[in-house]
């Protein structure tokens, strides 16, 4: 533990000066500005005030008059001198505006640092848990392409898995955390759930274009109670909102780079009345890195919001994605690096398609009480129809020239959620309160059609030419979760939250497999346990922070888990869902707006993890599957960003976003080769050791760029830790790889903008991880060197 508090020790000659001073900002209205500048009088440096009106600035040494400065468009600018006082309730008056004497903020005011979420954000309790807010709309990254290693560079301890071709789908996890389709995350769309089923299959297929993006939270795993069934936490993708000054405005993406990749982006947005609407469509596609690896998708979303009153609104959207993509196959390591651009398949096809609806009501019931109800869907379907094999069993015709029939797999999801979150603040003499309690109530049904006889065609087409499937399945579910989590301000630097989460729910399994019998396909599992937790944060001084907290997680079993990969293989009735917590310890801050930094040591404990072993039954072995294992990781997760230069028309900076984790399995066996197999002390399969992102940026005028180094230490792929690769690349090392990208904008004024990017500067071979199942166990290479060319259009 000392070696992870040095990063700790390194901050101490930070906290011995300087002040922070703090507020809300709101209309007339009581309604939260976000965007407003604030400022020292005497200053060119600024910050600005986030989605909840809220901001924080650092109090600059010399200044004569300690006078901040608010200004926004469409309002009258406001001063304040600072006396006593560090918290301000700020009040803007709106006013006409002369377009005539309009000019844009200064370049160096853009927010390119990691952001916090406030204490309190909405119905939501963030005080004393690790968060990250990224502000992806102003960064200089490649969006076209989701290039996940540059969107999450700042956050520490990301790891990214390429797996569906660049663009199409991120995949991320922390904490040495699976990172297939993000599935360790509670993930969202602007508070909406889009994690396809829960409880069956909780990858989150949905995937909204990068381009329509405003910010992305995140908030880590201590974050469980008030999200539910995730040990990663909680990551919210913020979509753009309309511009509430006009009635109608226009923004537009268009994109063309390596690979004949292409893509548009539409959006249309406004305030007529008391009517706000926004509106995206896009389109993409691509010939890709690799051959037969194309893929096209497109996307849609539609956001109504109608205010009754400054304190009551409603909101509907309905978002739409789909991407269909041409899977090239895995390769071997042998095949890897003779040429990892080549394919083993043709005709794979890989193809989800989901629809997310919402209702959001918000009603400010008072100042100090707040109640949102969300009722969302999620309805659609995961297509693939594919030649299954390791990378060394070709797919080629017969002698009369007619290839075998390929495999057709297609999941229908019908998840249905509803949300009540009630927030209530009071006082009791000088300790401030923050009540949130709330109920969700899911009912989820997951058919899933797989092992059906496809064609032998080349396109992608899911008919069937024999009846039925070989396994058909029903994935039901029904679950009630309370949850309540209190924050009491006890002093003015001392805040302590806790709370519990009490699940009760059910899920049925039912259908049919064909080499199962009838009596032996149901399966019950029951989701009933209680969840505690607690937080909490000292602050230190006006500009540091101690924050601290642990939490209860879970991960429900899912459909994976309980369905017999064939007859040899039996599933304990009794399965449990997989328990855990997460711990952490931080400190984080923002020293002079020169120096941001957050540096963290946790624990993650993931306990019931399920295993394999042999059993004999009625004379015959088979292989059980049950809880077996329990895994640990530890680490380190540092972050600070450091403005070396910063004046009314330039900046600077630089940054580094470094983690260390020590994961491995404490307790666990498997099945291998016919043999059961001790797994405890091995490392945990997909989790880097170490993982560092460093850039420098920099701005003049309408000009910016970012330069940044991303480097991956090695990791294993499997459970026994395999080192030397097997023929079929399936088992072995995941080698360390070290990536450079550039991006550069030049904004030519508040309508065009034009970005560059280059991604893999050195044309660098890479992959990330062998996956066991989809897409196909081996070796999946990443794309190398590619170029990005954007026109981005405001009117």
């Amino acid at each position: 533990m000392s070696k992870y508090l040095l990063g700790l020790l390194c901050l101490l000659p930070f906290l011995v000066e300087g002040q922070m001073v703090k507020g809300r900002i709101a209309d007339a209205q009581n309604q939260p500005l976000k965007g407003v500048a604030i400022q020292w009088k005497e200053s060119a440096s600024g910050v600005e005030s986030n989605a909840e009106g809220r901001f924080e600035i650092a109090i600059q040494p010399n200044l004569k008059e300690k006078v901040l400065v608010f200004s926004l468009l469409g309002y009258a600018p406001h001063e304040i001198e600072v006396k006593e006082d560090l918290y301000l309730e700020v009040e803007l008056l709106a006013t006409s505006i002369d377009l005539s004497t309009f000019t844009i903020r200064e370049l160096s005011q853009q927010r390119t640092v990691i952001e916090r979420l406030p204490e309190v954000v909405g119905t939501y309790i963030a005080s004393g848990k690790k968060n990250e807010v990224i502000q992806i709309a102003e960064m200089d990254v490649n969006l076209a392409d989701k290039t996940g290693r540059q969107l999450f560079a700042k956050v520490p301890g990301v790891f990214v898995y390429d797996m569906d071709g660049s663009g199409n789908q991120l995949n991320i996890a922390t904490r040495g955390l699976d990172p297939h389709r993000s599935w360790e995350y509670n993930v969202r769309l602007n508070g909406v759930m889009t994690n396809s089923d829960l409880y069956g299959y909780p990858a989150s297929h949905f995937s909204a274009p990068m381009e329509s993006i405003e910010r992305v939270e995140l908030i880590r795993g201590t974050a469980s109670l008030q999200y539910g069934a995730t040990y990663g936490g909680m990551v919210n993708y913020v979509t753009k909102t309309a511009d509430t000054t006009r009635k109608i405005s226009y923004e537009g993406n268009f994109n063309y780079g390596s690979f004949n990749t292409r893509s548009m982006y539409h959006a249309i947005g406004g305030k007529i009345g008391k009517l706000t609407y926004y509106a995206y469509a896009h389109n993409r596609a691509s010939d890709a890195y690799r051959d037969n690896g194309d893929s096209k998708s497109n996307g849609q979303f539609l956001s109504l919001g109608y205010a009754f009153s400054p304190t009551l609104t409603l909101k509907a959207e309905i978002a739409h994605s789909y991407y269909n993509y041409h899977i090239p196959g895995p390769l071997s390591d042998a095949m890897f690096y003779d040429n990892p651009r080549q394919a083993t398949r043709q005709r794979n096809y890989y193809a989800p398609d989901i629809w997310v609806p919402s209702l959001n009501l918000d009603w400010q019931i008072s100042p100090k009480t707040q109640l949102s109800i969300i009722a969302n869907g999620l309805y659609g379907t995961r297509n693939s129809v594919m030649f299954i094999g390791f990378a060394d069993k070709q797919d080629l015709p017969n002698a009369q020239g007619v290839y075998s029939n390929r495999q057709v797999d297609i999941d229908y999801f019908n998840s249905f959620t509803t949300e009540a979150r009630l927030k209530h603040q009071f006082s009791t003499g000088s300790i401030k309160h923050t009540t949130v309690a709330g109920i969700r109530y899911i009912n989820n049904d997951l058919n899933r059609k797989q092992i059906g006889t496809g064609t032998a065609g080349f396109d992608y087409d899911l008919s069937l030419t024999k009846p039925g499937y070989g396994r058909d399945l029903w994935f039901s579910t029904g679950n009630v979760a309370v949850f309540a989590e209190h924050l009491l301000q006890l002093t003015p630097r001392f805040s302590f939250s806790g709370g519990t989460r009490i699940e009760y729910g059910q899920t049925d399994m039912t259908g049919t497999i064909s080499y199962l019998a009838p009596a032996k396909v149901p399966n019950q599992i029951l989701h009933r346990f209680p969840l505690f937790g607690a937080s909490a944060q000292y602050k230190l001084n006006g500009f540091a922070s101690l924050y601290a907290g642990i939490s209860e997680a879970y991960r429900p079993i899912i459909f994976a888990d309980v369905i017999p990969a064939n007859a040899l293989e039996k599933i304990d009735s009794n399965l449990l869902d997989s328990r855990g917590f997460n711990a952490e310890l931080g400190i984080r801050g923002n020293w002079r707006n020169r120096v941001h930094f957050d540096v963290s040591v946790f624990a993650l404990h993931y306990n019931n993890r399920v295993g394999s072993t042999i059993i004999q039954e009625n004379g015959q072995s088979l292989v059980f599957k049950t809880n077996l294992g329990n895994s640990i990781t530890r680490g380190i997760e540092f972050y600070t960003e450091i403005n070396v230069l910063e004046t009314k028309n330039a900046k600077i900076s630089l940054f580094t976003s470094t983690s260390y984790f020590d994961a491995r399995y404490v307790q666990g066996t498997l099945v291998a080769g016919g043999k059961i197999t001790e797994i405890a002390g091995n490392r945990i399969e997909a989790t880097p050791r170490w993982m560092t992102r460093n850039g420098l940026q920099g701005r003049y005028r309408g000009l910016s760029a970012a330069l940044q180094y991303s480097w991956v230490d090695m990791s294993y792929s499997d459970p026994e830790n395999t080192v030397n690769p097997t023929a079929n690349g399936s088992k072995g090392t995941v080698p360390a790889y070290g990536l450079l990208d550039f991006n550069a904008t030049y904004r030519v004024n508040k309508h065009w903008s034009v970005r560059a990017s280059v991604s893999n500067i050195s044309d660098t071979q890479y992959f990330t991880k062998r996956p066991t199942i989809y897409p196909g166990p081996g070796v999946w290479p990443s794309d190398g060197r590619s170029f990005t060319m954007t026109l981005m259009v405001k009117l």
